[in-house]
């Protein structure tokens, strides 16, 4: 970098390092001042100085500069600008590297270089120029006529010379790119001189060893082959930059290993030290580099000393300067180091034969009685490249994949001996994933899906060595070490880097020149105390702004001054004049800044560690359990203090409390109030001792030690502030937490930095946070605990031997009852003080209830060391506990390792299905592990070595949490820890997609922000760059799933949404030339997470359905957050939203009943296409209407629920719920218990009048709620594990309580389905959802453009005068009465085209005319379009006379119609409505025969009083019965339905006391009750003699009620020992059995 870039330029350098701009400009002016008192003493005695005139290679002359009269092809190789203050350019003077020569930016082109002038202007006496003849470069050294000079000739000293900053060695070149001699690299801040220099007590440290060699003539040799230092500095200057090259640290790395640094300078033009820059911060000189490990002894006294100009005096303190102070650590921190340690073990467990198939992405297995069955078959098609044609099979679903491969190897090979069918594997058409060989075919999801929505099966047979391999792990990946820093620094960080070794040693340097100038004064001790105390702030704000007890101590011995004025500071500045005295200040001062270095490098584990010898370990240990001592330590200061808190609060304290999970040990203690001080900083300074009433002994291993900070507010000015102060309430300021007990189970001691947390950020259900150093402006709280000369150690005791288990039904039926309705509460977050002391009384009876486990641990009264034994002998003699129950030990209310531990031995069993179904909790468990090494860590990280997709998404998932900043670093480590366990191939797959997403997110952001008119430009260009990213890198994975493998992107078919966030849709070619395009929604600006977690929920309801048999068709889209507010979105083909069904019946359709039937019916034309819609109508609505109100889903409109042509119903963007509702003002959008229309229930009925079909839909809708409600707590356990996740609408208990009470778990199943059933009924009949659908409406035509094709809603395909012929004539022939799918006429209209020999006739209904009409309409002006027909009629609008007399109008309006203007008679809306749809093919002329099922017109026949279904249950002297449903009532004389309710007695009944009745059905044959009448007192023998008599009757008003059927049921021809369901018949007098 050329000095001549701006002074902007050089502060953002600087910065890089970790010096703030605050620390440039005191350092800048302490720099300034020290270099105007060189230049006046050299000055001063310049007439004393005599220099040699004959010229030589080392000379104090004092050259003129003109910088300007240098020639121009030579006036960037002196560097000789203006420094960081932009001075004159004689003050400054930076180093020109030969190896890097700035380019030329001369106008002449033919400039020649010619000799070099000095340029004019005074250089003060310590700067001496070497020019070494190869290149005329510039370096500095003393010279030999200077050496015998006085100290006190250049007194104080200058600092030393050094290079700039921001310039590093060249790096080694790039395979494929130029090398680092044509490119402009930063140079090293301290590089290698080899220049032989003569010997000299001036050089100080010798650049070369001065181990006499023979034969080299007294010549010093080079260093040895190892030099650590050059390996740290190089590993520290990496660990410096922004990006990271893994090419370049493999070459490094390389180096080191052959015996040379990473950094090779022998092989280029030495490094020179220069002229030092007039401005701070000061360089480091060039110094010998010795190695850690190499013999010191034959080391000259004083040779680990500076460079310096000017003769060095004798220090009186034995420390070293600059970079000899610090040495660098790779794992300084033990936990890390133990971390590593631990992934070595477990990456060389891994016993792996076959390497290739660590690269293969195995098919999902998820084996289900439904998919298994033997009667189930599967016609797959296979193809093969030896094969011209596919193959076509007929497989049972139970066969094996490796069956099917034999098959089709039977007919790609003759002969089959030397065949291996394990060489082979089956990979779906589409999709870069292999079905599993030993595994069914009907076991893999794959295929379960192409079953679901009737896709053909279509495989690839392949051979296994012709399958990519690019993901595959070597015996290198798996060979070579854990190291975490380097794939740390390839993330994008979240967190601040801490400070630099080079800057630090900058600012050393300082701090000892000043020192030394203190040390050597004679007087003015107080303007050299000033400039000590400004080069000690530097250092300490450097260090985080932390100012120690020991740094105030030293410097208030020092006397006052303008930097730091206090009371207590030394005020005797004789005392100094002593130069002992003086000595000793600054000893103690230095020791306490180095104890200040180590304390900081502990806290921040910064990538450099003091060299001077650490605290040792200590070898004794005593046992926690023995140490009765109560806990104590000392609260000292809370340092970076914002300086708005000095103005806004006061009376700071600070409240102190221990926790263990989310209970509280013992009363919070709090100190002092006290306010700010200033010292070096801003401080507030209890320094106060906190001792709890807990002895160490009781505390548990995974005890928290949480600090709040607050305050008072200060009151407003002007107003009483007595009365204030009696109102005023303190405000928490910050928080921070800490474990008591480190990894290794070792009791804290020593000081302590803890960042805090705002209190904004508090979570209480998140509390094991690492401080907050992840913003760089952090509270610091500074703790002391005490130390002792041993080490406090807590050692886990083993369980009881014995530990009694008793059966539960040997309690009291009165306890049994009790315990269970605890049980009942499915949560421990619901658990009362009773609940749980009674729940921990009965532990030993509770071994039968195995998922009570959690229950049961959370009611424990103790977990401190002496409880132990008898909680871990219950938990090892539990019964296992399934994986979902298991799940429920990991939440942070059991922060226990060995509890934990067992959890995580339960879910062991998972398979790797299982897995990526709950992995997202897993991930999120993670946050409260005590520790960075766990079973839980272990285990995620040893399934994600097994398996490629579950290393995808945990890879995806990780980084979606590093924006977590209490958890970001430890999400850090478990990155890198996976990316060192995954392999190079899949490391750089994974840094693919990074590069693929961070594309698609800026051009996202561009199109979102640009403005709608641009959008359009912005898009095509953007996807220029989406096309250059993949003709670099050929292909890449979507984060979506490993499976879809894409290689380039399809612009033609890319668009965006008119949303409010213009989310993109984007077609991606797929690398399988027999797959389609992957089609995917990107957005940017969306929190994607809550999508994610409810998609997971729902997916989760679905197999749960699968697994008890009940298949709801649900449909299950792939969703994934990349980063907070982006991601990408499966689009699901063939599907289209309810506002575009609904709208194509005007803007008023969403009030309509037939848009959803009507267009069912255009995509599946035939009668059996159409019943198949229809049926998966009911399953995947009644799914969906389960799964929106268990979770609470709200903010539904029509835009937000979706319809596949198929029928399958499903819903999308789930930006609200837990019943979060969107809100209008005051009112809830939301008013329905969940969306169910009257269009929904039109398709499920077959018409406007309810059937048997919906009967079918409740039983579903009750059946899918009962089959959730019995995992109430695998989604309580789920969704509780995500409270941490930062989601805003799942914050807290009041969340998961709306899912609790959505469950209902106390209810049994019949009184859930009657609450259900009265859900369905409430939601069929709200108003609200049709109105909000209709707002919805309005709101969206403002996104609908003019340029919107018209099309009819009946109509699947548009047709045009080109694609059908033009139309020559029409005549409406006649009316026709039809039945379905509702009663009326439709017309026969005629239509001839020119050129075609036969007519075609069409049949197309009164509306359909006037929607053609009304479309008709918005296109062009009235004048050009016939009058329609009034469609309002006086009578009966279906009849017949009706009918005739339309038809007339009709054939009037079609005649003029096909008469008027060309563009009216010529437009694709005409010629589509006369073209023949699927049901005009039928024979013209025939009248369907009206339909004898349920939703038609006909009335039943041969069911006299049609039928009634009852539930009927017999328990704990009661009698249940459950009126179900209600099918086949007659209607009434006067042709009108009957309001029908159902009345029991149960005989005999003389006084009619028996009489129970449901409520009464509007309007309806087909009731649905699903009401529960109860006869309690009962005795059984006397139910013997009971008889059931029920009757059916309508509800007549003033009216005697009529009598529809009746039935009469004798009890004892019952078995009422078990429920009874089933149909019974009605009739006037009949007698019904099951």
């Amino acid at each position: 970098m050329s000095s001549t870039q701006g002074n902007g330029e050089h502060w953002k350098s600087l910065e890089s390092v970790g010096i703030s701009r605050k620390e440039l400009a005191m350092a800048e002016a302490l720099q300034m001042e020290y270099d105007a008192l060189s230049r006046l003493r050299h000055d001063q005695e310049e007439s004393k100085a005599k220099q040699d005139t004959e010229p030589s290679l080392i000379s104090w002359d004092e050259p003129a500069l003109d910088f300007y009269s240098k020639p121009t092809g030579r006036r960037n190789d002196l560097k000789l600008l203006r420094g960081l203050s932009g001075s004159d350019p004689t003050l400054n003077y930076n180093s020109l590297s030969p190896q890097e020569k700035p380019p030329d930016h001369s106008t002449s082109q033919d400039a020649q270089p010619g000799p070099d002038p000095w340029p004019k202007g005074s250089l003060s006496g310590d700067y001496l120029y070497i020019f070494d003849g190869s290149d005329g470069g510039l370096s500095l050294s003393p010279g030999p006529g200077d050496m015998d000079d006085s100290c006190k000739k250049l007194s104080p000293p200058p600092l030393p010379p050094r290079v700039s900053i921001w310039d590093t060695p060249p790096l080694p070149p790039r395979k494929g790119f130029p090398s680092s001699s044509r490119i402009s690299q930063p140079n090293d801040i301290n590089t290698f001189s080899l220049v032989e220099q003569p010997p000299s007590k001036l050089l100080g440290p010798q650049i070369l060893e001065e181990d006499e060699v023979p034969g080299s003539g007294g010549q010093g040799r080079l260093l040895g082959s190892v030099d650590y230092d050059c390996i740290n500095d190089a590993i520290t200057r990496l660990n410096l930059k922004s990006t990271y090259d893994a090419e370049m640290l493999r070459d490094a790395t390389r180096g080191w290993k052959e015996g040379r640094g990473p950094l090779d300078f022998s092989k280029d033009t030495p490094g020179k030290p220069v002229a030092r820059s007039k401005t701070m911060p000061p360089q480091v000189p060039p110094r010998t580099y010795a190695s850690r490990y190499a013999n010191r002894k034959n080391t000259t006294p004083g040779k680990n000393r500076r460079i310096s100009a000017a003769p060095v005096g004798s220090r009186p303190h034995t420390v070293t300067n600059g970079h000899e102070l610090f040495e660098v650590s790779e794992e300084r921190d033990e936990e890390v180091a133990a971390f590593c340690h631990m992934l070595d073990i477990l990456r060389s467990g891994s016993d792996i034969q076959d390497y290739s198939l660590t690269g293969y992405v195995w098919s999902a297995v998820t084996p289900s009685p439904e998919h298994l069955g033997d009667e189930v078959n599967l016609k797959v098609t296979v193809l093969c490249d030896s094969l011209r044609e596919p193959l076509t099979f007929t497989c049972n679903c139970s066969s094996t994949v490796d069956l099917l491969i034999y098959q089709t190897l039977c007919y790609t090979h003759d002969e089959l001996r030397e065949v291996d069918v394990g060489d082979f594997v089956l990979k779906p058409c589409g999709l870069e994933e292999f079905l599993q060989n030993k595994h069914a075919l009907g076991s893999h999801e794959y295929i379960q899906y192409c079953r679901k929505f009737d896709i053909d099966i279509r495989l690839q047979l392949m051979e296994q060595k012709a399958v990519r391999s690019d993901l595959a792990r070597t015996v290198n990946d798996d060979q070579s070490p854990s190291t975490l820093n380097y794939l740390i620094h390839l993330q994008e960080r979240p967190v601040k880097q801490t400070i630099s070794r080079q800057a630090l040693s900058l600012l050393f340097d300082t701090y000892h020149n000043e020192v030394d100038a203190f040390l050597l004064a004679d007087g003015d001790f107080p303007l050299k105390a000033d400039r000590v105390v400004q080069s000690v702030k530097a250092i300490c704000n450097a260090l985080a702004a932390v100012e120690t007890p020991e740094i105030t101590s030293a410097l208030n011995q020092l006397p006052p001054c303008p930097s730091r004025m206090q009371p207590k500071i030394q005020k005797d500045s004789s005392i100094l004049a002593v130069r002992e005295n003086r000595e000793k200040v600054v000893e103690a001062l230095t020791a306490a800044i180095l104890d200040l270095v180590e304390l900081y490098c502990n806290t921040f584990n910064a990538d450099f560690q003091p060299a001077v010898p650490g605290s040792r370990k200590h070898d004794l240990v005593q046992e926690a359990c023995h140490f009765a001592g109560a806990l104590v330590f000392t609260v000292y200061a809370t340092h970076r203090i914002p300086i708005t808190w000095a103005t806004s609060y006061e009376d700071f304290y600070l409240s102190c409390s221990l926790s263990h999970g989310d209970k509280e040990l013992c009363s919070p203690l709090q100190t002092r109030r006290a306010h700010f001080s200033k010292y070096l900083f801003h401080l507030i300074i209890w320094d106060q001792q906190i001792c709890f009433p807990v002895q160490v002994n009781r505390l548990p291993r995974e005890t928290l030690l949480c600090a709040t900070l607050y305050a008072l507010p200060i009151p407003p000015p002007g107003s009483s502030s007595e009365a204030n102060k009696q109102r005023r309430v303190p405000e928490a300021l910050g928080w921070v937490t800490t474990p008591l007990f480190n990894f290794r189970q070792v009791l804290t001691c020593g000081r302590k930095l803890l960042g805090l947390w705002p209190a904004t950020q508090e979570n209480p259900s998140a509390r094991w946070t690492a401080p907050n150093f992840h913003q760089p402006d952090s509270v610091i709280l500074q703790i002391d605990f005490p130390t002792s000369a041993f080490d406090v150690k807590f050692t886990s005791p083993t369980g009881d031997k014995f530990s009694p288990r008793y059966e539960f039904s040997s309690l009291r039926e009165e306890d049994q009852r009790k315990l269970k309705d605890i049980m009942q509460k499915e949560s421990l977050h619901w658990l009362t003080d009773a609940d749980k002391k009674r729940l921990w009384e009965k532990r030993y009876y509770c071994h039968s209830e195995v998922s009570s486990l959690p229950l049961v641990l959370a009611s424990a009264p103790s977990w401190e060391w002496a409880c132990l034994p008898d909680i871990y002998a219950l938990l090892q003699q539990w019964t296992p506990m399934n994986h979902q129950d298991a799940l429920g030990l990991l939440h942070a209310t059991f922060p226990d390792q060995e509890v934990r531990r067992m959890a995580v031995q339960w879910i062991g069993s998972l398979s790797d299905a299982e897995l990526l179904d709950y992995l997202p909790q897993l991930v999120q468990a993670l946050k409260y592990e005590c520790y960075l090494d766990s079973p839980l860590v272990r285990f995620l990280l040893k399934r994600a070595i097994s398996d490629l997709r579950v290393t995808h998404y945990f890879f995806w998932l990780l980084k979606d949490s590093l924006k977590d900043s209490q958890f970001s670093i430890r999400y850090q480590y478990l990155l890198a820890a996976l990316l060192c366990c995954c392999g190079k191939g899949l490391r750089e797959e994974f840094n693919r997609q990074c590069w693929l997403v961070n594309t698609l997110a800026k051009l996202a952001q561009q199109v979102r922000e640009a403005t709608p008119s641009s959008r359009q430009g912005i898009l095509r260009t953007g996807l220029e760059e989406v096309k250059q990213f993949f003709s670099l890198n050929g292909s890449c994975r979507l984060p979506l799933s490993p499976s879809l493998l894409v290689k380039g992107i399809v612009p033609r078919d890319c668009s965006y949404f008119n949303s409010n966030a213009v989310p993109l849709k984007l077609a991606f070619q797929n690398v399988d030339p027999l797959g389609e395009n992957i089609r995917v929604i990107f957005k940017c600006g969306d929190d994607l997470r809550q999508d994610m977690l409810t998609l997971q929920m729902i997916r989760i309801m679905s197999k749960i359905w699968v697994q008890e048999g009940l298949d709801m068709r649900m449909v299950i889209f792939r969703c994934f957050s990349t980063g907070r507010g982006k991601g990408m979105v499966e689009m699901i083909p063939n599907a289209e939203t309810l506002r575009k069904i609904q709208v194509e019946h005007g803007v008023t359709g969403s009030f309509k009943d037939r848009p959803l039937a009507d267009w069912l019916q255009k995509h599946n034309p035939g009668e059996d296409e159409y019943e198949k819609a229809v049926e998966n109508f009911i399953y995947s609505c009644a799914g969906c209407c389960v799964a929106t109100y268990v979770l609470g889903i709200c903010d539904r409109h029509n835009d937000n629920i979706m319809l596949k042509t198929t029928g399958h119903m499903f819903h999308i963007d789930f930006g609200r719920f837990l019943g979060h509702a969107q809100m209008f003002g005051n009112i809830k959008r939301d008013r329905a218990p969940f969306v169910f229309t009257s269009d929904m229930a039109y398709v499920i009925n077959g018409g406007d009048k309810p059937s048997s079909r919906f009967h079918d839909f409740v039983d579903l809708c009750c059946q899918a709620y009962n089959l959730i409600r019995k995992h109430t707590h695998l989604f309580l356990n789920l969704l509780g594990l995500m409270l941490s996740c930062g989601i805003p609408e799942l914050s807290d208990l009041e969340d998961l309580k709306y899912v609790y009470d959505a469950l209902r778990p106390q209810d049994t199943e019949a009184n859930a389905t009657t609450y259900f059933t009265r859900l369905i009924e409430s939601s069929l009949g709200s108003v609200a959802t049709k109105l909000n659908f209709f707002i919805h409406n309005l709101a969206q035509m403002k996104f609908t453009g003019s340029d919107d094709r018209l099309t009819l809603s009946f109509a699947p395909r548009t047709h045009t005068l080109k694609s059908s012929g033009r139309i020559s004539d029409v005549f409406l022939c006649r009316h026709e009465k039809i039945f379905h799918p509702s009663k009326g006429y439709i017309y026969v209209v005629k239509v001839m085209r020119e050129n075609a020999h036969e007519a075609t006739y069409i049949q197309r209904t009164f509306e359909e005319f006037q929607e053609l009409h009304n479309k008709l309409r918005l296109l062009f002006p009235s004048s050009l379009l016939p009058s329609f027909p009034s469609r309002f009629v006086i009578g009966r609008s279906r009849g017949e006379a009706v009918a005739e007399r339309r038809r007339e109008e009709l054939n009037r309006y079609i005649w003029h119609l096909i008469h008027a203007a060309p563009e009216v008679v010529e437009c694709d809306l005409v010629y589509t409505f006369f073209h023949p749809l699927p049901r005009d093919e039928k024979a013209a002329g025939t009248s369907p025969a009206p339909k004898s099922s349920d939703g038609t017109w006909a009335r039943p026949i041969g069911k006299v009083g049609g039928e009634v279904k009852l539930s009927i249950s017999y328990k704990n002297n009661k009698l249940f019965i459950m009126v179900m449903h209600i099918r086949g009532l007659q209607l009434l004389q006067d042709g009108n339905d009957p309001d029908p309710y159902v009345k029991i007695y149960l005989l005999p009944d003389p006084q009619k006391t028996t009489k129970r009745k449901t409520k009464v059905a509007r309007k309806t044959c087909n009731p649905t009750y699903n009401e529960m009448l109860v006869y309690d007192g009962i005795p059984k023998g006397d139910l013997q003699q009971r008889e059931l008599q029920l009757s059916v009757l309508s509800e007549q008003g003033f009216w005697e009620n009529v009598l529809l059927g009746e039935v009469h049921i004798r009890l004892r021809e019952l078995d009422l020992t078990q429920e009874k369901t089933g149909w019974f018949a009605l009739g006037s007098r009949s007698q019904g059995t099951l």
